[in-house]
């Protein structure tokens, strides 16, 4: 008989703190529904005193969805402690995750403190939260680099306080597989009421071991896992969802099962990439879109006489269907509907559906075929219909040994301007000329292009990093013409930082 692995995603909580990838809370009710026909145990989210808007999403996405466990985060602070109770109110089942720092790193620099007191603070956190819930969740923060001995006297105690379950974080991705497993070995063999709680693991991927270490602990007896969507994440990112899913149904000899509907992967994977412009790169195992080509020829000739010489999984396991219905200009709404509909995208907004589908429409008069990620990108572009700054032209001379010259005409709250200027290259000169009619003083700090599939024709995503006014803002551009892309990523910024801009 297998054993029950439980999966607790955070997409919403530790994979939002990307820097420019914030969902609305529309945008995270989606994914949150989105986890739970995904099979998700538990849903981290949010942290609740950390802003309005987290605390706002829990309360929503507890109305939302139905059996998962909803969590929130909280410190071990009676403040955070209290939010979060409020915004659970509505969730059917719910559990507060409350914790501290453990690792020497902590308790002195960050803490200015002792294990002693530690210890202490801990135990009043998971006492303090058990008043107003059955099931709390305590976090070790920095486990990794805490000392084994000591990192199972702060088990043992919020146990006996009423933790009913223990994360172990990794939270500097630093411990080596081993390492991390030997760490849960430990503790199950030295924790005396080790039995009374499940113990979770939290890995992240700093120097690219999350999913190893995370399956290390599930070996040695950790029977929660903390994993993100595509592996998103602070810094390197979390362990990632899909990777431990299909470890584990591939390697039956485990005996751990989980609860995760492997069809619902990749759609999942492509709503959270779109819905947060992160872009899953090319060769990300399970959903990266070449996961399952072959261009070796060695490699095509053994599959075509027999799959399994070279894939260990039938991509329809995690959802990619390789014959699905081709869209091109001649595909009419229903086509685009029912694709929208296999990812995730809500299609009862009538009206949504006619705007994506004239942008669809236009886009597929540039090429020859629409691909999954373009239908994606349109999904997610409406937005910008209800920016105060638009794109309403722009035209741009370059070519070698001609000095690249710009004119673009923007829409701001329904008045018409236009500018041009000469620049460094196309891009520096059409955002020159928009920075003359935005005559705001705004630094470019980061210029991102990346191509959504293959081909001349391909729509390429830009991503945008501007400072104004001492605070950053991310924008993001699609287009199949990079310049007009990186215009619209630059103006997307303007949008987030005012809402009603004149010149």
């Amino acid at each position: 008989m297998s054993d029950r692995l439980y999966i607790f995603d955070t997409t919403l909580r530790d994979g939002e703190q990307v820097p420019g990838c914030q969902l609305n809370t529309v945008e995270k009710i989606q994914v949150s529904k989105a986890l739970e026909q995904l099979g998700v145990d538990v849903i981290e989210a949010g942290f609740p005193v950390s802003s309005p808007g987290d605390y706002q999403s829990v309360i929503e996405i507890s109305k939302a969805v139905t059996w998962p466990t909803i969590c929130a985060l909280t410190r071990a602070v009676q403040k955070d402690i209290d939010v979060a109770v409020d915004a659970l109110q509505y969730a059917k089942r719910k559990r507060i995750h409350t914790g501290i720092g453990t690792s020497d790193w902590h308790i002195k620099y960050k803490f200015n403190s002792n294990r002693e007191d530690i210890i202490e603070r801990a135990v009043w956190a998971v006492k303090y939260a058990r008043q107003f819930v059955d099931d709390v969740e305590f976090y070790a923060e920095d486990a990794g680099r805490t000392d084994n001995e000591y990192l199972a006297q702060v088990v043992e105690a919020v146990i006996r306080a009423g933790a009913t379950v223990v994360n172990i974080p990794d939270t500097t991705g630093y411990c080596l597989p081993l390492e991390f497993g030997e760490k849960i070995k430990f503790l199950m063999d030295h924790v005396e009421n080790i039995d009374k709680a499940i113990i979770s693991t939290h890995c992240h991927n700093d120097l690219g071991m999350a999913t190893a270490n995370t399956l290390e602990g599930v070996l040695n007896g950790a029977r929660q896992v903390e994993v993100t969507i595509n592996g998103i994440g602070e810094r390197a990112g979390n362990t990632s969802l899909e990777e431990i899913a299909m470890i584990l149904k591939c390697h039956k000899g485990i005996g751990v099962d989980t609860n995760i509907n492997t069809m619902k992967i990749y759609p999942t994977s492509r709503m959270v990439s779109s819905l947060m412009n992160m872009p899953v790169q090319p060769n990300k195992a399970i959903v990266g879109r070449n996961a399952f080509a072959h261009s070796s020829g060695i490699h095509q000739d053994g599959v075509l006489k027999n799959v399994q010489t070279y894939e260990i999984i039938d991509p329809k396991d995690v959802g990619i269907d390789i014959d699905s219905i081709v869209l091109t200009a001649r595909s009419g709404r229903a086509a685009l509907k029912h694709r929208l509909h296999a990812y995730g995208v809500d299609v009862s907004d009538e009206k949504k559906i006619d705007k994506i589908y004239e942008k669809f429409l236009q886009l597929a008069d540039l090429k020859k075929e629409v691909t999954d990620a373009d239908v994606l990108m349109l999904a997610g572009a409406d937005t910008a219909d209800q920016h105060a700054v638009k794109l309403d032209f722009l035209q741009v001379t370059t070519g070698k040994g001609v000095k690249s010259v710009a004119s673009i005409g923007l829409d701001i709250s329904g008045q018409k301007f236009e500018a041009a200027s000469s620049g460094n290259g196309p891009v520096d000169a059409a955002i020159k000329a928009l920075k003359r009619i935005i005559m705001k003083q705004m630094t470019l700090k980061e210029f991102t292009i990346q191509a959504i599939s293959k081909g001349s024709d391909d729509v390429g995503k830009v991503h945008m990093q501007v400072e104004y006014d001492g605070q950053l803002y991310y924008g993001f551009g699609a287009n199949t013409d990079i310049v007009t892309a990186s215009v619209e990523a630059y103006i997307d910024c303007i949008n987030k930082f005012k809402k009603q801009t004149t010149p």
